[in-house]
């Protein structure tokens, strides 16, 4: 199954349109959350590292996709922001009231990291535009975000790529694999260090 899956992604990603769809699916992923940006940009790593796409090419769709969503996820806050401090129940407004303090003194730890959490981009971006975060400043930061996240997974299908050309499947399986064991830890560690500062 696997393979069936990575020979369908390897016919797609072998020609210059799958750019098109790294940049789509990285754009979408910041509004709509299920949507698979990491493997995406891996599938795209993993065929740069076979010679069949320019790897700064399939950074650069990745990372443009992802702060293009990132604004678009901060427009729906400004936009329905107002009716939502009017119309939320009291501990969401704690929750807005604290976040909006939380952003001010340390938006670009939380815009930078919040990339790498699943859910939490689009928690993140949504609630910069309700807190209406100054647009000059989420932008810079969304871009540091945007280069880094997308130099990350492509590296990785990039590295595994090179190293298994013999085996597409194996390529992409490592490095998905190694995407999620990655992601997993910085969960873990944000919820220890949570729970952790939650006890001081």
């Amino acid at each position: 199954m696997i393979e069936a899956a990575v020979e369908f992604l390897e016919s797609l990603a072998a020609t210059p349109w799958f750019m098109v769809v790294v940049f789509a699916i990285a754009l979408l992923d910041s509004v709509i959350p299920v949507v698979p940006s990491e493997t995406a940009l891996i599938t795209g790593g993993v065929a740069a590292g076979f010679g069949d796409l320019p790897l700064v090419g399939v950074i650069a769709a990745g990372a443009c996709g992802a702060i293009l969503g990132d604004l678009l996820a901060y427009q729906v806050g400004i936009t329905f922001g107002s009716v939502l401090e009017r119309k939320a129940p009291e501990r969401w407004l704690d929750r807005i009231a604290w976040a909006r303090k939380a952003l001010s003194r340390r938006a670009g730890i939380f815009l930078v990291f919040g990339r790498f959490i699943p859910l939490g981009r689009t928690a993140i971006t949504m609630t910069s535009g309700i807190t209406r975060l100054p647009r000059t400043r989420f932008l810079g930061y969304i871009a540091i975000a945007g280069v880094i996240w997308a130099t990350y997974a492509t590296g990785l299908g990039f590295l595994f790529g090179r190293r298994f050309q013999d085996n597409h499947a194996v390529a992409f399986t490592w490095a998905f694999v190694t995407a999620v064991g990655i992601l997993v830890a910085v969960e873990l560690t944000r919820r220890a260090l949570g729970r952790r500062k939650a006890r001081v």
